[in-house]
């Protein structure tokens, strides 16, 4: 599952995210309330696991105007929060289950997969531009049909713009996306990552929009 974890304590945060990573799903991590109002509007992910007390905007905040798009996500509400009052003011603008702190993680991990099967599990398996296939089950990439191996690291950095067709994603985002946000990357590893790439997929496929990032074009 692609997911997003919206929780500013690091130490939990981090071990959350390693955690849930063991477990083969993508973990984006923000730690502040309006950058996961932002990730959530040009990024679509199976699941949410939302922490209320946030800094900037508080998880109520961002919770609630996630529905008043109409946007149905699955939410995971974890909190320390213990009121009966928090629990039900976060059901009530949209949670669709509650956690309390501490937790345990498989728990954690049991109830994010009983969410996505509620939902439908409708992300969709096979990501698709022009001669390229990603297919998100198999952790495949082929070419005219013909299968292409990637590092995991290049697998991901294609899934991603795949997944975001037509929109910039700064190399910050990307380097954020296989790390974590404190960690210490190599300031040319993203481009490492895209050669590899282009040469498999050809150079026509990602652009590099100079001092931004790199983007895969809607097709004409």
């Amino acid at each position: 599952m692609r997911l997003l974890l919206v929780e500013d304590d690091l130490s939990l945060g981090s071990g959350i995210q390693a955690g849930l990573g063991l477990s083969r799903h993508d973990v984006d991590w923000v730690r502040d309330g309006e950058e996961a109002d932002r990730r959530l509007r040009d990024t679509r992910f199976d699941a949410v696991v939302l922490d209320l007390g946030l800094p900037v905007r508080s998880g109520l905040e961002v919770l609630r105007d996630m529905r008043a798009r109409g946007d149905a996500t699955p939410v995971l509400v974890l909190t320390a929060r213990d009121s009966v009052a928090d629990r039900i003011a976060g059901l009530d603008v949209g949670g669709d289950d509650y956690m309390g702190k501490p937790f345990d993680l498989d728990e954690l991990a049991a109830r994010l997969r009983a969410l996505h099967r509620r939902a439908g599990g409708t992300r969709p398996t096979l990501l698709q531009h022009g001669s390229v296939t990603l297919d998100l089950t198999a952790h495949a990439v082929f070419r005219d049909g013909a299968p292409i191996s990637f590092s995991p690291h290049a697998f991901t950095v294609l899934r991603l713009l795949l997944e975001n067709v037509g929109t910039v994603l700064p190399r910050t985002r990307l380097e954020e996306a296989l790390y974590g946000w404190n960690a210490e990357v190599e300031s040319n590893t993203i481009e490492v990552y895209v050669h590899a790439l282009r040469k498999k997929l050809g150079d026509e496929l990602i652009r590099t929009v100079w001092g931004v990032g790199y983007i895969i074009d809607r097709p004409a």
